[in-house]
C-alpha cells in the first residue's frame, strides 16, 4: 500500500486524542456499546495541508453538540475530519504516476490504457542527463538508441520504430520545441508514450508512429527557489545550471519559473568539443476560472567533430570497433543548432462541468552542418573514404491547438468528452551540397588523420512547406462506478505538401491528403490495484522525403496510416508497479537502394512484440527500475520479395534494462548509491540479415550526497557511464555503423540557496 504523510500539526493530535479519552471514560465505566464513527477527508492529491491564522476553518474539528448521542441512547464519537498527503511518483519521487494524453487531458497510471512513462525533474537531476535520449533510453526497455555521443541529432528508437526528435510535443503542442536536440532542465516531466498517437494529439509533423515524447515545462511552486548547479563531463567539458522560481499575489495567483544550462568543453571522444546553451522562461496565472501559461525559450547546440559513422563497401564484413574514444569522422566538421520558442495556453471553465481551452505556439530553428555526408570502408585494414556535404536550412513553425472539454452523466454511464481542431505549419529553405568538391579524404579509421576544414559554402536547393489540420472527438464512458471505461474517438486529418528543388530546372512535388484514423480503447479495474486494457489506434504519418545523399532527393512520398493493437495490465501496489504489453504495429516503409542509391517507397515493416516495465522498492531505502523487451521487426513487403519475412535493420529484438539505488544514512546527510545495467541483443544492418553487429552490455555506476549546508538542500553527484570502457557498434539513422560513448566521468552539484 502507498504511505500516506498526515499533514496535521501535533497541537490538533493532542486536542483529537484528550476529547476522544473524555468521550471514552464514561462508556468504558458504563460497559456500554462503543459506536465509532470517524469520516475521512478528501485526499489531496499534490498539496500538503498547512494550517495558518487566517485559515482555521480549515482546521481538523472535534463536533461537541447533542448530535453525539443517537435516538438508541449509544453514544457515538465526534466525526474527524482527516486531510493527508498522498504521493503522486514512484521510484523516491522520480516516476510521475500521471501522464498527458493529447486532448484526453492528464491520466493516472491504471486509468491510462496506453503504455506510458512519465520521468520527473528529479530524475533528470539525479541521472545528470544532457538531452532527452538520456531520459527515456536509461531503463525502458521499449527504446533503443546506438549510444554514440555527439552526433547531428538525437537517436532512439520506441517500439522498434524511428522516432523523430521533430516530433516531441511541448506541453502537448508539436512543432514548438527544439528541433534536433534538446537540453531537459526547463522540464518538470519528460513523458513516453508508445504507440501511434495521431488521435490524441494530432499527426507528428515527421510521421514518429510507435511513440512519442511529450515535454511538460516547469511551473513555480508554492515555495520560492535559487538552485545553483555546477556540471562537469570528461574530458575537460564544464559548466552549470539554474532553476529560480517565486509566486507573486495575495494568494500567489502569479509564478515565474527561470531555468538556464551553459555547458562547454572537450567531450569523452578525442577531438570533440560540445556546447549547449539554454534559457528559458515559464510564466502562470490561476484565477478561480480561468487559467493561464506562457513559456519562452533559447537554445543553441554546438558539436565540434560531429559523429556521423561509417557505411560497409561491397563484401566488406563488419571490422572490430577502434578505442571507443576514437572520433572515426572528420576532427573539424560541426553542427550548429539554434532554436527559439514561444508558446501560450489559456483555459476557461465555462461551467462547472466544461472547460475551454486554447494554446498557440511558434518556433525557428537555423541549422548547420559541414562534415561527412558519407565515409565507406574500403578494406578490412581499416580504411575508409570519406565524402564532404555541407546542408543548412532555416525552419519556421507556427502550432495550434483549440477545444472543449466537459463531462456529464447520462443514468449510471459517466461521459468524460473532448472535442479539438489542431493546427500545424513550416516553411523550410535548404542549402547545401551532396558533395563537396575535391573534398574526398581517405584515412584509416584506427588512426584518422584530417586535413584542412573545408570552406562552409551553401547554394539554395530546395524550398518546402508542410500543412496540418485536424479535427478530432472523443468520449470516455465509464461504467460500473469508473471501473469499466471505455474510450471511442475519431479524428479527420488533412496533409498537405509542397515541395520545390531547385537544383537544375525548378521541380515541384506536391500532394493534398486525407483520412480519417479512429481509435478505441477499454480499461477494466479488476481490483483497486490491477487493470486491464487494449487498444486500437490508427495514425497518419507524412510520406518519407528522400534524403540529401539520394539520387532522387528532394522526393516527397504521400502520406501513408499506420495501425496498432496492443493488450496490457498494470499492477499498482505502490511499492510494486509493473506492466507488460503486446503490441503489433504495422507501417509502410521506405529505404535508399544500395545499388541504385535511389531513396523508394512500397515496403511495409510489422513489429509484434512484448514489454515488461517494472518499479520495484522492496525496502524504504531501496529501489528497482526497468524491463525487458522482445521485438520482432519482420519486412513483410519489399521490392525485393527474397527478403521478405527478414528483420528489419538497426533494430534489437531483445533488450533488457536495470537501475537500481540504495540509500544509506550517513551522519546528518544520506549517500545513495546507484547502479544500471543495458543489454542489447545484435542489430541487422541489411535487409538479407547476412550482415550484423553483436549485442553488448554496458554498466554504469554512480552515487549522491544528500544534506543540508545551513539549513539549505545541497547534493553532491558522481556517475561514470560504460564503467567497462566497452567498444561496440550502433547503427545511427544515416549509416551502417557508429561507435558507441566511451567511458564518461560526470559530475554535478546543486545548492538551494
Amino acid at each position: 500500500m502507498r504511505k500516506h504523510n498526515y499533514q496535521l500539526k501535533k497541537k490538533h493530535f493532542s486536542a483529537i486524542k484528550l476529547r476522544l479519552k473524555n468521550a471514552l471514560n464514561p462508556l468504558i465505566s458504563s460497559r456500554k456499546n462503543l459506536i465509532l464513527s470517524i469520516t475521512t477527508g478528501v485526499i489531496l492529491i499534490n498539496t500538503p495541508v498547512v494550517y495558518g491564522k487566517e485559515d482555521d476553518k480549515n482546521k481538523p474539528t472535534v463536533k461537541k453538540d447533542a448530535a453525539n448521542a443517537n435516538q438508541s441512547g449509544e453514544a457515538t464519537l465526534p466525526d474527524v475530519n482527516v486531510q493527508a498527503y498522498r504521493s503522486n511518483t514512484y521510484a523516491g519521487g522520480q516516476i510521475s504516476t500521471h501522464s498527458h494524453l493529447g486532448f484526453l487531458g492528464n491520466k493516472s497510471y491504471l486509468d491510462t490504457p496506453f503504455n506510458t512513462t512519465s520521468y520527473t525533474d528529479k530524475y533528470v537531476e539525479n541521472t545528470q542527463a544532457r538531452n532527452i535520449t538520456d531520459v527515456i533510453a536509461a531503463t525502458d526497455p521499449s527504446v533503443f538508441t546506438n549510444g554514440a555521443v555527439g552526433g547531428w541529432s538525437e537517436n532512439y528508437y520506441i517500439r522498434g520504430f524511428q522516432s523523430d526528435t521533430n516530433d516531441m510535443s511541448m506541453n502537448g503542442l508539436f512543432g514548438i520545441s527544439p528541433f534536433y536536440r534538446t537540453a531537459p532542465a526547463m522540464f518538470s516531466r519528460v513523458e513516453v508514450l508508445k504507440g501511434p498517437s495521431a488521435l490524441l494529439n494530432g499527426m507528428p509533423p515527421s510521421g514518429s508512429v510507435a511513440g512519442t515524447v511529450n515535454l511538460v515545462t516547469k511551473r513555480a511552486g508554492e515555495e520560492p527557489l535559487l538552485r545553483v548547479s555546477p556540471t562537469y563531463m570528461s574530458s575537460s567539458q564544464w559548466g552549470g545550471t539554474i532553476d529560480a522560481s517565486r509566486r507573486f499575489g495575495q494568494n500567489k495567483q502569479f509564478g515565474i519559473r527561470i531555468n538556464g544550462v551553459y555547458q562547454d568543453g572537450s567531450g569523452p571522444v578525442r577531438k570533440q568539443d560540445l556546447k549547449t546553451q539554454l534559457g528559458s522562461v515559464g510564466m502562470d496565472w490561476r484565477g478561480q476560472r480561468a487559467r493561464v501559461s506562457a513559456d519562452l525559450y533559447m537554445a543553441n547546440d554546438r558539436v565540434d567533430g560531429v559523429v556521423r559513422g561509417i557505411n560497409l563497401g561491397k563484401n566488406m564484413k563488419v571490422p572490430s570497433p577502434p578505442n571507443p574514444k576514437t572520433l572515426i569522422n572528420p576532427d573539424w566538421s560541426y553542427v550548429s543548432n539554434k532554436d527559439r520558442g514561444a508558446m501560450m495556453r489559456a483555459e476557461y471553465d465555462l461551467t462547472d462541468n466544461i472547460t475551454a481551452y486554447a494554446t498557440f505556439g511558434y518556433s525557428k530553428s537555423k541549422y548547420e552542418y559541414n562534415g561527412a555526408t558519407t565515409a565507406n570502408l574500403l578494406d578490412n585494414r581499416g580504411t575508409i573514404e570519406t565524402v564532404i556535404g555541407q546542408l543548412a536550412f532555416d525552419l519556421n513553425k507556427r502550432s495550434a491547438d483549440i477545444g472543449l472539454k466537459g463531462q456529464f452523466d447520462t443514468g449510471p454511464v459517466g461521459h468524460q468528452w473532448v472535442i479539438n481542431t489542431t493546427y500545424y505549419k513550416h516553411h523550410q529553405h535548404d542549402y547545401g551540397v551532396r558533395r563537396v568538391a575535391g573534398a574526398n579524404w581517405i584515412t584509416n579509421m584506427y588512426d584518422p588523420k584530417w586535413g584542412e576544414s573545408v570552406p562552409f559554402n551553401t547554394p539554395p536547393i530546395s524550398v518546402s512547406s508542410l500543412e496540418l489540420k485536424s479535427y478530432g472527438m472523443a468520449d470516455m464512458l465509464s461504467f460500473m462506478e469508473d471501473k469499466l471505461q471505455l474510450t471511442l474517438g475519431l479524428r479527420y486529418q488533412e496533409v498537405k505538401s509542397d515541395n520545390t528543388s531547385l537544383m537544375g530546372s525548378p521541380v515541384t512535388t506536391s500532394y493534398n491528403k486525407h483520412a480519417l484514423t479512429p481509435g478505441a480503447a477499454i480499461l477494466f479495474k479488476a481490483t483497486e490495484h490491477v487493470s486491464l486494457y487494449g487498444n486500437y489506434i490508427e495514425g497518419l504519418t507524412k510520406g518519407d522525403s528522400a534524403p540529401i545523399y539520394a539520387e532522387n532527393y528532394p522526393e516527397v512520398f504521400a502520406p501513408y496510416k499506420t495501425k496498432q493493437t496492443e493488450l496490457g495490465i498494470k499492477l499498482d501496489y505502490g511499492n510494486i508497479v509493473n506492466s507488460i504489453s503486446i503490441f503489433n504495429i504495422k507501417k509502410p516503409s521506405s529505404y535508399t537502394d544500395v545499388n541504385t542509391n535511389i531513396f523508394t517507397s512500397g515496403g511495409e515493416q510489422r513489429n509484434r512484440g512484448i514489454e515488461w516495465n517494472f518499479i520495484f522498492s522492496p525496502i524504504d531505502t531501496v529501489r528497482l527500475m526497468g524491463g525487458a523487451s522482445y521485438i520482432k521487426p519482420e519486412l513483410t513487403k519489399l521490392a525485393n520479395h527474397a527478403n521478405e519475412g527478414n528483420i528489419a535493420t538497426g533494430v534489437a529484438k531483445i533488450q533488457g534494462k536495470l537501475g537500481a539505488e540504495w540509500d544509506i544514512h550517513a551522519g546528518a546527510g544520506m549517500v545513495t548509491l546507484s547502479a544500471n545495467a543495458t543489454a542489447v541483443s545484435k542489430q541487422y544492418l541489411n535487409q538479407e540479415n547476412n550482415l550484423s553487429v553483436p549485442g553488448h552490455t554496458i554498466f554504469d555506476v554512480g552515487a549522491r550526497y544528500n544534506a543540508k549546508v545551513s539549513g539549505h538542500p545541497f547534493t553532491l553527484r558522481a556517475e561514470v557511464k560504460n564503467l567497462t570502457n566497452k567498444a561496440y557498434w550502433g547503427m545511427p539513422r544515416l549509416s551502417n555503423l557508429s561507435l558507441g560513448a566511451p567511458r564518461t566521468f560526470l559530475f554535478s552539484g546543486s545548492y538551494d540557496f
